[in-house]
């Protein structure tokens, strides 16, 4: 840790000392007297001793946070979870430089059941406090609009502002409009419809609301039952129409288990600089809603108090009283009323992973939509995180791969490709002919390669890459590594191998391979380069089999010398292309007499 002052130190390092062992809230202040960092602790003292230790682990941002400190603050709590609660209360106050920032502020809307007589039902922005009930937030104004089309198909309530009281009704101050008349209402604003009745309906959509659509479905089929024993068809047909409405937009949703009940479901992403949240709420077994945030990372931060500070904001935002929360690891808190299921099979497992790949879609369309905006900072981000993958010195800006090519030993040839900033520099792609190795030796075709491809930058003082990638495992890396070794760049440039059957990456002088999280973009960039340097070396070698093939058959034809073998192979590449030419055209290269011998040699063959 670098300090700002040794007294300064000094009297942290005394206050870290009398901290007390208990719960709480600690807050670092900077030299302005604000607010730099606001966190969480089961012990205070032992966490906040964490940022002052000289452990190699601790990252720069971290260290840049310590190197600002000036003051230390603490609140002791009961509990680590009322440490939690006040934790982000504070970060909600203050919005702290080094605080995690959940991108989330945009206002949800709601469906209002307006507190009146023949309670009104639309769609708000605006909680106001005057009894009426609100449920919601949607994430999806698209699924809430959705929702209360249904309600309208099914119940006509008015949507007029009138003040609908008893008194107004029967003075008869009201008439009816042409909603009554296309049927979407039932005029109880000139008593067509009694209070008791439009009232059951307003019961019922409530549970439509809530998503308990099978309950009121089975409701619904024991009226329709009630009224065909009554010989009422009429009325029993029309109970039907409403369950096959309901089914069907019941259908729709994503049934999980009806074992599984009301339940939230949270995953997260991790990234360098921000990590993505999913959320699912699941209402009798049937996914109705679906919400990613995004979580801006100042510092690093664990997955752990990440997610607990993306489970508390978004149920008390989306109002979730769910009593199951479905986790993918184990939060070490208790929540009161809540219990945490940590699935590892199961239906509950399918559920978990349904929102992990929600997340991963998430992550992905936001990636897609930086690159498009700015290109330039996507490319920046890719590198550092292929920087911090791969443990480099430097940014891979530049970066060579190679792979040999020969089929059953013969006509051994390499390639090496160039990518710069992450894509393909097709000018710098290179090929080459194996010239001191005999037969297929993949590593001493590698070790002549790559001493011939940088001995000759060396040579001619051109940009040497910051990344060499070998096609191979570690038997090719070796062979690479020597040539490095006799040209004097050995820890001058970072060299690796990627094995293709599990994609291991092998580090020179390490026996045991990494892996790579297989989404990462940093695997991707590797396997877009192998892929380039097999494509690029297999068309070549492709090119020289046929060229092979044309000279040995060139060579069996009387009267064709080396000079027009040599014009021959330079035209056509191929045997088969040499077939297709007529003799007019191939006169044109050879003259008519050897044009005739060479038609006459392959209408033999």
């Amino acid at each position: 840790m670098v300090k700002s002052t040794n007294k300064q130190y000094d009297l942290l390092k005394q206050q870290i000392r009398n901290l007390p062992e208990k719960p709480g809230v600690y807050q670092y202040y900077n030299a302005d007297g604000l607010i730099i960092y606001v966190g969480k602790a089961k012990n205070l003292k032992k966490r906040v001793a964490s940022y002052f230790t000289k452990d190699k682990q601790i990252s720069g941002k971290v260290r840049m946070l310590v190197r600002k400190i000036q003051e230390i603050q603490f609140i002791v709590v009961d509990t680590e979870l009322d440490a939690l609660l006040l934790e982000n209360n504070l970060i909600k106050k203050h919005q702290p430089k080094y605080n995690i920032q959940l991108k989330d502020d945009k206002t949800y809307p709601w469906i209002c059941i307006k507190n009146e007589d023949f309670p009104r039902i639309f769609p708000t922005r605006t909680i106001v406090r005057d009894g009426s009930d609100y449920f919601g937030p949607y994430a999806s104004a698209k699924m809430m609009h959705t929702l209360l089309d249904l309600i309208r198909q099914i119940y006509p309530i008015r949507n007029c502002s009138l003040k609908l009281s008893e008194e107004n009704i029967k003075s008869k101050k009201f008439k009816v409009c042409l909603e009554y008349h296309l049927g979407n209402c039932l005029a109880p604003c000139i008593g067509k419809q009694s209070p008791r009745d439009y009232q059951e309906n307003i019961n019922t959509i409530r549970y439509i609301i809530k998503g308990n659509i099978s309950q009121v479905i089975k409701q619904l089929q024991q009226l329709m039952k009630e009224y065909a024993e009554g010989l009422d068809f009429e009325n029993a047909q029309h109970i039907k129409e409403k369950i096959d409405i309901l089914k069907k937009y019941q259908s729709r949703s994503t049934i999980v288990s009806p074992g599984i009940k009301d339940a939230d479901v949270f995953s997260i992403l991790d990234s360098d600089k921000e990590a993505y949240v999913n959320y699912l709420k699941v209402i009798d077994g049937a996914i109705v809603q679906a919400h990613t945030i995004e979580i801006k990372k100042h510092i690093e931060e664990d997955k752990e108090s990440l997610l607990l500070h993306a489970i508390i904001e978004i149920r008390k935002t989306m109002d979730s009283k769910a009593p199951e929360v479905i986790l993918p690891f184990d939060p070490q808190i208790e929540l009161p009323g809540i219990r945490f299921s940590i699935p590892k099979i199961g239906e509950k497992k399918h559920l978990l992973e349904l929102s992990e790949r929600n997340t991963k879609y998430y992550k992905l369309e936001k990636d897609k939509q930086r690159a498009h905006t700015n290109p330039a900072q996507n490319t920046q981000r890719i590198l550092e995180r292929m920087q911090k993958d791969l443990r480099l010195k430097s940014l891979p800006k530049h970066i060579e791969c190679f792979d040999n090519s020969n089929f059953q030993g013969s006509n051994p040839v390499a390639a090496m490709v160039m990518f710069r900033n992450a894509k393909p520099h097709k000018k710098g792609y290179r090929h080459f002919n194996i010239k001191t190795v005999v037969g297929p030796d993949d590593f001493a075709s590698m070790e002549e390669v790559v001493y011939r491809r940088y001995s000759r930058l060396l040579e001619e003082k051109q940009e040497l890459p910051q990344l060499i990638i070998v096609d191979g495992g570690k038997g090719q890396l070796s062979a690479a590594v020597r040539s490095l070794d006799k040209l004097g760049l050995r820890g001058k440039i970072a060299i690796i191998g990627i094995a293709k059957r599990l994609e291991e990456i092998y580090y020179p002088g390490d026996s045991v391979p990494m892996y790579i999280d297989k989404t990462s973009e940093t695997l991707k960039i590797i396997q877009h380069l192998r892929d380039e340097a097999h494509r690029f070396g297999i068309t070549h070698h492709r090119n020289q089999r046929s060229k092979s093939s044309l000279q040995s058959a060139l060579t069996e034809i009387k009267g064709i010398g080396p000079q027009t073998e040599e014009i021959l192979l330079k035209q056509f590449k191929s045997v088969k292309r040499l077939k297709e030419i007529d003799h007019s055209e191939l006169s044109k290269f050879v003259g008519q007499a050897k044009a005739h011998l060479i038609i006459e040699h392959f209408k033999k063959g």
